[in-house]
């Protein structure tokens, strides 16, 4: 039986404070909060103290260069993103007596995913359920992680550095990455590169791309390399990485099924080494606690079943059968 304080709170919560808590978590810091909603500090420190008042806990730690979330923080964030996600299904859930497959299917994933699969299974879907509609939004693996955590999307696509305990991941296929130049490059279009040809070349990369990250292998082939200690260029995404490796600004690493046809087109150049390339794995991250509408579940169950049924072999992308990695 609930007490007569368990029994007022959710009349008297202000529901805003726990949007507000999801970003101040999510940002790590008050400040960084403030910039995401567009508010003053001051704003999101009374918000964030009238929830510790009303929830009866301190929330958060707040010291200086120090940002953490208390046991209690934990576990009210953990609620507020499934009540976030709840909210976010209820114009689906209005929806869902329709006869003919309707509904919205939202999509968040990494820059870099090109997957012939997946695109051939969109087509397919699109075309056979012509009343459903669709949102692609391109994040950063750690903000699709928690986008679905949140229930902000149907399903991710994304790197992962370690299984979310809370989500679903399947491998939806792997890939293997390469050293590029540009055609201003010294070694663009030249044959018979030795290693030893890339030491001390600047390089641009991915952010994720630090040692542990989902691309810490990517990192380990420029170490490989011995390109230049630091990098003259960064970006989380895919086609500004291979902007900076055309204009120049220094050699990278792309998914060879990816650079394949700048290759061909005289707009990339592959460099070594050509042997023993990183495979990287591309996750479908899916949330076990989300209510899906007809069609998030019917799709994601059409992808579930691409997986099931296509050995991970023939989900793996490189250059076709029958040739090299290296250029000819």
């Amino acid at each position: 039986m609930l007490r007569p304080y368990e029994q007022r709170f959710p009349w008297n919560l202000d529901w805003n404070l726990l949007r507000t808590f999801m970003v101040v978590v999510e940002q790590r810091g008050v400040s960084k909060a403030a910039d995401f909603l567009g508010l003053k500090q001051p704003t999101i420190s009374g918000a964030l103290k009238r929830l510790e008042d009303s929830t009866g806990h301190r929330l958060i730690e707040r010291k200086p260069n120090r940002f953490s979330v208390t046991s209690a923080g934990e576990k009210l964030y953990a609620e507020c993103a499934t009540i976030f996600g709840a909210v976010c299904e209820l114009p689906a859930l209005l929806d869902a007596d329709e006869e003919e497959l309707a509904g919205h299917i939202s999509i968040v994933l990494a820059s870099h995913v090109v997957s012939p699969h997946f695109d051939d299974l969109l087509e397919a879907f699109s075309s056979q359920h012509p009343k459903v509609t669709f949102s692609i939004v391109v994040a950063e693996s750690s903000e699709v992680v928690s986008r679905i955590r949140q229930n902000m999307a149907s399903f991710g696509i994304c790197l992962l550095n370690s299984t979310p305990k809370d989500l679903d991941a399947r491998v939806l296929f792997r890939e293997f990455f390469g050293l590029y130049c540009g055609p201003r490059h010294r070694l663009f279009g030249k044959r018979d590169i030795a290693l030893a040809d890339l030491r001390d070349e600047p390089s641009v990369s991915f952010q994720t791309e630090i040692e542990g990250g989902p691309l810490a292998s990517v990192a380990r082939l420029r170490a490989r390399a011995r390109l230049s200690p630091g990098l003259r260029g960064i970006s989380s995404n895919l086609p500004e990485v291979r902007r900076m490796i055309i204009a120049n600004i220094g050699i990278g690493a792309l998914p060879v099924h990816v650079a394949e046809r700048d290759v061909q087109l005289g707009s990339l150049w592959q460099l070594p080494p050509y042997s023993d390339p990183p495979a990287v794995d591309i996750f479908l991250l899916t949330n076990p606690k989300k209510r899906m509408n007809q069609a998030e579940s019917v799709f994601v169950g059409s992808l579930t079943e691409l997986i099931k049924t296509r050995s991970l072999a023939e989900r793996t992308y490189t250059v076709p059968r029958g040739r090299r990695i290296e250029p000819t």
